[in-house]
Order: structure tokens, then sequence, then C-alpha cells
């Protein structure tokens, strides 16, 4: 059922998020200690029984020069570089199986699908440990580090998304001006993120992005992953300022606020998950040309692949040539 604003109230809702005076200043500088770290990228073959593709292990420096895993599925005989979509995905999942996911890449893309730093055991494999050390927290990832922006879990992940599309620019099947960014949830939040800090991306797809207008998510859901931050402070009372800033620094309104390659969201108006009215505040702020689906009676899946479709003839066009 319907838990959030009236859709026409949807339609022209802005979030009241002030975001910190160094919000630019604070990526720029991670994404250059990052870079600075170096790091090697490694791909290897895999033997699966797909007539149609080739599937590769990949390991690529992310935050802190830390190894980050992935798969790489590729059309097999594709000649050239291809266009390629960088896949983040949803919140308690990892990289998955190798056999899994295969849609990218048989409809012609190279398909890089990075896998999650400490998360891949809730729905599917992951295999990326998250090194940094955590302090209190509440179960989750969505608490570890939350007081200090610079030790903060999503400081280190979102810094492994944008490095997932510069590792991807040196695989030799990728065509480096054409690189798209795509996620569901977590993975959504990550495509938005990646899209203002990587400007020079063809698009980004967003299903229903977690991270957005974070301060009104926590109060008008009691679903997790927001769940946890409200836990977090229902315990931790005298922390919510500390808290607050930390999240202004990953906040999908102001990464939005930033962000101008063309991109494609979806909305679900039961989704009580990720708060309908978070998504519209980050479409109604973003910088760029938007396309929106909005779902009506759908929960936090979705459009499924009906997105999927969509989402397929909007990376078509943006990434032709």
């Amino acid at each position: 059922m319907y838990t959030d604003l009236p859709e026409a109230e949807l339609r022209t809702y802005r979030s009241a998020l002030r975001e910190p005076d160094d919000f630019d200043a604070f990526w720029a500088d991670t994404l250059a200690e990052a870079r600075a770290c170096g790091g090697d990228l490694a791909v290897t073959p895999l033997e699966t029984p797909l007539t149609g593709l080739d599937v590769f292990d990949v390991t690529f420096p992310g935050f802190a020069g830390q190894s980050v895993r992935a798969w790489l599925r590729v059309p097999r005989g594709a000649t050239g570089r291809l266009p390629t979509i960088v896949q983040y995905v949803g919140y308690g999942g990892g990289r998955g199986h190798p056999l899994e996911n295969l849609l990218w890449a048989a409809a012609g893309f190279a398909h890089l699908q990075m896998d999650t730093r400490g998360q891949g055991s809730g729905w599917s494999r992951g295999d990326t440990p998250d090194l940094a050390g955590a302090g209190p927290q509440a179960p989750g990832m969505a608490t570890r580090g939350i007081e200090d922006p610079r030790r903060y879990y999503y400081r280190r992940f979102l810094t492994d998304a944008v490095r997932a599309v510069d590792a991807a620019r040196r695989l030799p099947a990728v065509d480096p001006g054409r690189v798209a960014v795509l996620g569901h949830s977590q993975g959504g939040g990550a495509a938005l993120a990646v899209a203002a800090l990587v400007p020079d991306l063809r698009a980004a797809v967003a299903y229903v992005p977690f991270l957005c207008d974070i301060p009104r998510a926590v109060t008008v859901t009691d679903a997790h992953p927001y769940r946890e931050i409200r836990d977090y402070l229902a315990v931790h009372r005298d922390r919510e300022e500390a808290v607050l800033r930390t999240l202004g620094y990953v906040d999908g309104v102001a990464f939005a606020r930033r962000a101008g390659v063309p991109a494609r969201f979806s909305v679900a108006l039961m989704d009580e998950i990720v708060p309908p009215s978070t998504v519209f505040a980050a479409v109604n702020a973003y910088r760029g040309p938007v396309e929106l689906a909005v779902w009506r009676y759908n929960g936090h899946e979705a459009g499924g692949i009906d997105d999927d479709a969509a989402a397929l003839d909007f990376l078509r066009t943006a990434l032709d040539d």
C-alpha cells in the first residue's frame, strides 16, 4: 500500500538536504588518494558451460588500493572494443555466481559486475573483504564508521565503484569512451554517485536508488537498511549531528546536484525499503537529462524485467557510436 506522499506531491518534492561545505574537496581528495595507491589489475579467464559468452575473474584496486573482485562477461567472438556496463549490487549481495546475470553481455555489451566489500552473504555470494576497522555499529553495514566521514563504510564502497570504472577502461574488450553504470537499490545509489564523480560517462541507470535524502528516509520507513541508522541513533542519542554530517557526504541528492550524464531512474510507489519520496528527491535535484519510470503497484522489486528491458533500450541509444 502507499505509505509516502501522494504522487502529485512526490513529483514536486524537493529535499532539504544540507550537504557539507567541503563535499567536493572531500571526494576529490578521496579519489586522488585511491588512485595514487596504484595496484594491479588481474584478469583470469574461467571455464564455463556457456557457449555464447566468455567470463573472466577480475581483481582491481579499489579504496586505498585494496583488492576488489568483479566478473567480466563479454560476448564470445566479439571483435574490437565494446560498449560497456559497469554494474553495482544491492545491499547484502555480492557479485554472485559467474553464470548469473547474463543479460547485458548477451545483449552485446561488455559487462563488469563489481563485488561489494564486506557483503555477499545476504542473497548472493561475495568475495571481497572490508579491511577497515569499524568501531561500534548496528548489525549490518550502514552504520560502520558512521560518526567519521573518513572512516565510513560508504566512503570505501563508493570509491570502489569509481575505481571499477577506472579498471573497466583498462580492459582490452572495453571502449573507454562508451561506459555506463547501472544498479538497483544500493547499486542504484552507487550508479548515481559515480555519475557525479566520473563526469565523462555516457549514461547511468539507477533502479530505486538507496542512500538518497537519508535524513528523511530514516524517519519514514521502518525497514532495513535505513532501520540500522535509526537503531544506532536510538542508542547513541547524542550523536545525531555527527551521524547526519557523515551521511551528507554520501547522500544521492548531493550527487544528483552534480551529475550531468543522461540518466534513467525507476521508483516504486509501494516501496517500503526505499521510500519513493527519497527517489524523487534525487530525480528532482538531478542536473542532467532524466528518464523516470514510475511503478505504482510495486514494492522494492520495482519494474523487474520491465525495468531491464527499458534500460536496455536506453543504454543502446546512450552507448551507440
